[in-house]
Parts: structure tokens; C-alpha cells; sequence
């Protein structure tokens, strides 16, 4: 019992603080998820004993009482017989009421020790239990701000590519611009010459297409045979 308290006090008294930061530089909640592990199954394990030493103060409870009541009665029964003048009954009343009594103090100490030890529990208990829902409070929160860091972090990426684009300088920029003029430059001029050479060729049919026709009309005129 005295290891899982001193357990129980470990984990209670764990610096929180310590904790988040070391989360925050891991950029990981992995050793506040251990914690809450091991501060479940601790607490799991501290209602077991807190249910089995109060099962215990109420067995020793009413064991005091009945060996108290007890007491009480034989205390009267041995008044009334030194009354009655039955001093024989009423020495072994009397032997019998000192071990009642006995063991009724008995009942009491165990009962007084026992009771501090269940209040001890329940204490730890509600201390664990109050420290574990900070605990995952804070978890939500440090996941909140991780998540958000990622978020800033691939912000800052992105402006940094863009500041690695912008670095290329005017003068980059304006050469790969020129560059590409001078690839449209080039290829209207090879389509200038294209379509001139094609007009050339038009001219030369359609002239040879004139000559023919005036050939055939003088042909005509002269009577000569095609």
C-alpha cells in the first residue's frame, strides 16, 4: 500500500510545467500520454485498495460496536448481580467483560488505523484524479498549439520559396523574358518566310495559268489543232 502511495504522490507532484515543455521541444505529447498511462492504471489500482480497506473499517466498525454493546450490557449485568449478591457470577461477568472489552479496543484501533489509511486513499484518489484532468486539459491545449505551429511552419516554407522565386532578381527575370521574345520573334519570321515563299508560288502558277490561256486563244484564232 505504502509503494502505490508513493507512487501516487510521484505522479501528483510531477511538474506539469516540465512536461509541456518537453512535449513542445519533442513536437510530440508522447510523454504527457505516458503520464495519463500510467496515472489510469495508478488510479485504477487506488479505487481497488480504497474499495478493500473501507470493506475493511466497516467490518471493524461493527465489530467495535457489537463488542461494545456487548460490554455495555455485561457492565450492567455485573451491577445487578453484586445487587443480588451473586459475587461468584458476578467475577466471571466481570473476567468476561475485561476481555470484551479487550477486544473491543482492539476493534477500535484497528478501526482508527484503518479509517486514516481509507481517508489516505480517497485523499490521493481525488488529487490523482483532479491532476489527471488537468493533465489531459492541457494535452488538448499543447495539441491545439502543435497544430498550429505545423501550420505556421509550412506558412513560413511557402513564403520562403516564394522569397527563394523572388531572388532571382529583375535582371534574371527580364532574361528569361527576352529569351522567350526571341523564340516568338524567330518563329514569326520563319512563318513570314513560309507564307511569302507561298505567295510566290501562287504567283507562279497563276502566271503560267495566263500564259497558257493566251496561247490557246491564238491557237484558236490561227485554226491550228490542239
Amino acid at each position: 500500500m505504502a509503494s502505490l502511495l508513493e507512487k501516487v504522490r510521484t505522479l501528483i507532484s510531477a511538474n506539469l510545467h516540465a512536461m509541456v515543455d518537453s512535449a513542445l521541444k519533442a513536437n510530440s505529447v508522447a510523454v504527457m500520454d505516458e503520464y495519463i498511462r500510467q496515472a489510469e492504471n495508478n488510479l485504477e489500482a487506488l479505487e481497488d485498495a480504497a474499495a478493500t480497506v473501507g470493506g475493511e473499517v466497516k467490518t471493524l466498525k461493527r465489530k467495535y460496536d457489537e463488542y461494545s454493546a456487548q460490554a455495555a450490557k455485561l457492565d450492567k449485568d455485573i451491577d445487578a448481580l453484586l445487587q443480588q449478591g451473586r459475587e461468584d457470577l458476578a467475577s466471571a461477568a466481570q473476567s468476561k467483560l475485561n476481555s470484551t472489552q479487550n477486544l473491543s479496543e482492539n476493534y477500535k484501533e484497528q478501526y482508527d488505523r484503518q479509517q486514516i489509511e481509507y481517508q489516505n486513499l480517497m485523499n490521493a484518489k481525488l488529487k490523482l484524479e483532479a491532476k489527471l484532468t488537468t493533465i489531459k486539459q492541457e494535452r488538448e491545449e499543447l495539441l491545439a498549439l502543435l497544430d498550429l505551429a505545423k501550420s505556421k511552419e509550412l506558412t513560413v516554407k511557402a513564403i520562403k520559396s516564394l522569397d527563394d522565386i523572388t531572388g532571382l532578381g529583375d535582371a534574371d527575370v527580364s532574361r528569361m523574358a527576352d529569351s522567350i521574345r526571341a523564340r516568338l520573334d524567330k518563329a514569326s519570321a520563319k512563318s513570314e518566310m513560309l507564307a511569302s515563299r507561298l505567295d510566290d508560288q501562287m504567283d507562279e502558277v497563276l502566271g503560267k495559268t495566263e500564259l497558257d490561256n493566251q496561247l490557246a486563244e491564238r491557237k484558236k484564232r490561227l485554226g491550228i489543232n490542239q
